[in-house]
């Protein structure tokens, strides 16, 4: 992945939550509690970014199971590789941030 991209923080929250697979509910839960309720993401915002993360491939929706009605994601490859240099990012960020202003 040769790009530099810069994921968004509702996007970055989502892929972390998918780390095991899990429904859309589930996703909004885990990024409240990751967040200590900072971020709460609205259905129209997780659908519509899972929609976008489907189309990069950054995720895939297992098959349904015939009782459940919930579609679960899991994170792909990729998308753990877009994870991985989101991290190093913010990293960055941290380093040249504290070189400058350190602990004042």
């Amino acid at each position: 992945m040769a790009e530099n991209i810069v994921l968004t923080e509702a996007v970055y929250y989502i892929l972390l939550s998918l780390k095991e697979p899990v429904h859309g509910y589930g996703i909004m839960q885990n990024v409240a509690q990751l967040t200590n309720n900072r971020v709460n993401l609205a259905a129209g915002t997780l659908y519509g970014a899972l929609t976008a993360l489907l189309e990069k491939g950054w995720i895939s929706a297992l098959p349904e199971a015939d009782q459940s009605r919930r579609k679960e994601y899991q994170i792909t490859d990729s998308g753990q590789a877009a994870v991985q240099k989101e991290l190093e990012r913010l990293r960055e960020l941290l380093r040249n941030g504290e070189g400058i202003y350190g602990d004042d």
